[in-house]
């Protein structure tokens, strides 16, 4: 592996700075294709896997919500958590420019801003959850009430 591929990324500076505990996994990825095809790659169950989705709300604000990588938010249940009317999913384009990460390799932690983020609500059953460490081919693995914790979060049932 080449040396800046374990290079600490934003997540794990501010999980250091916070003295949460946390593991990284380190796997190669030439493409993305999503968290499923990840997680079936490296041997992983599904249901303790999660992926951050980022959404606009009809107010404009930004939402971040993280869930299984298999399941699918439920775009009515994500807007009453935040208190939305209506929000909608952000477009794989301009991800980058909302929270700093690449598709992939986004997690809540260390946005360019700390939005509202929901943590759904099936991540409790666990002691540990893998989530994405912040760069392609990160994974970090952290306890949900630690994630909760770090990103201010809300946990409520948002998926289908």
């Amino acid at each position: 592996m080449s040396k800046d591929k374990n290079q600490k990324t934003n997540a794990m500076r501010i999980l250091d700075k916070n003295k949460i505990p946390y593991k990284v996994n380190y796997y190669e990825c030439d493409e993305f294709i999503d968290g499923v095809h990840i997680a079936n790659m490296l041997s992983q169950p599904l249901d303790s896997t999660f992926k951050t989705l980022v959404t606009k709300g009809k107010s404009g604000e930004y939402f971040v919500f993280v869930i299984p990588i298999d399941k699918e938010l439920s775009l009515k249940a994500a807007a009453k958590a935040v208190g939305e009317k209506s929000i909608e999913m952000v477009h794989v384009k301009d991800i980058r420019a909302v929270t700093g990460y690449i598709r992939g390799g986004c997690t809540s932690i260390g946005m360019k801003k700390q939005y509202v983020t929901v943590i759904d609500s099936s991540a409790l059953r666990f002691d540990e959850i893998i989530i994405s460490g912040g760069a392609l081919g990160t994974q970090i693995f952290i306890s949900p009430l630690d994630l909760v914790k770090v990103t201010m979060a809300k946990v409520e049932s948002i998926t289908l």
